[in-house]
This record gives structure tokens, C-alpha cells and sequence, in this order.
């Protein structure tokens, strides 16, 4: 009596498509696809990112992964998440343009990596830590001119 029309969701407005399909969406279980389906393996792009195989495991099972995770993630597999994200692309270019400008002070130098930065850092921190330590063995040298080694 009734004819039952099945309409396909593509027929639909595609951009109100777009957004209920990435407003659920699992992160982590995404960017697996795409990692599993890179020949590099997970191994492999754990030693580039500098991190354990654990942690890739942990980012596959989270359901909203960090922007910069997932940026780095696309570097080194060479893929472009933009796709995949599409909302959140255009969300970080948009925040990218409002941001204002920030002046590096002078005599301020900027390292221009997060590496030299990290570097520049530990370096000087076991500095200190080699100064701290070479006024510890002073104070407790027995060879000093101390009178308490008497």
C-alpha cells in the first residue's frame, strides 16, 4: 500500500553532513587508519617522534587528540590530516591569522627551534648542576685547609 522511498544521505546538504560526522568522531581511531595504512610502521614513526610504541598505542585509543599531536604525526608519515579534520584545520588557521604579533624584546635571542631551545636549556642546567656539585666537593675535601680534618 505504502512505498517505502529510501533516500541516500549524500542527498542531503553535504556541509551539515560534514559537521555531524566530525562532531563524533574518535581522534585517535582515525589517525590509526591512516597510520596503519602508512608502510613506515608504528615502530618506525615512534623512534622519529621520539617516543614509545606505548604512547602511539595510548594516542590510537584516545577520542580527542591534541591538534600539534596529530600535525606531528602527519610530518613524519608525510599525510595531510586536513582531510580527516577538516573543522579543526580551519579553526587553527583562523586562530593563526587573529592572533596578534608578538615583538621578540631585544637582546632576547629567539632559538628558532624547539630543539635549540631544549638544547640550550639542559646545558644550562648541568652547568649548575656541575658548579653546585664541584662546591660540594670543595666544602668536603679532605685535602682542604679545613681544621675539622684534624
Amino acid at each position: 500500500m505504502y512505498n517505502k522511498i529510501d533516500y541516500p544521505v549524500m542527498s542531503y546538504d553535504n556541509n551539515l553532513m560534514k559537521a555531524s560526522n566530525y562532531s563524533d568522531v574518535n581522534y585517535g581511531q582515525v589517525v590509526e587508519r591512516v597510520v596503519r595504512r602508512d608502510p613506515m610502521g608504528i615502530s618506525e614513526l615512534a623512534r622519529r617522534l621520539n617516543v614509545s610504541r606505548r604512547t602511539i598505542y595510548n594516542w590510537f585509543e584516545m577520542e580527542k587528540l591534541s591538534f600539534d599531536i596529530i600535525c606531528k604525526i602527519g610530518f613524519v608519515i608525510g599525510h595531510d590530516f586536513s582531510n580527516e579534520f577538516p573543522d579543526d584545520f580551519a579553526q587553527k588557521s583562523n586562530n593563526a591569522i587573529e592572533e596578534p604579533f608578538t615583538e621578540i624584546p631585544n637582546g632576547v635571542e629567539q632559538p628558532s627551534t624547539a630543539i635549540y631551545y631544549w638544547m640550550d636549556r639542559y646545558i644550562k642546567l648541568l652547568e649548575k648542576f656541575n658548579e653546585a656539585l664541584s662546591h660540594e666537593i670543595k666544602d668536603h675535601d679532605p685535602h682542604s685547609d679545613n681544621d675539622w680534618t684534624r
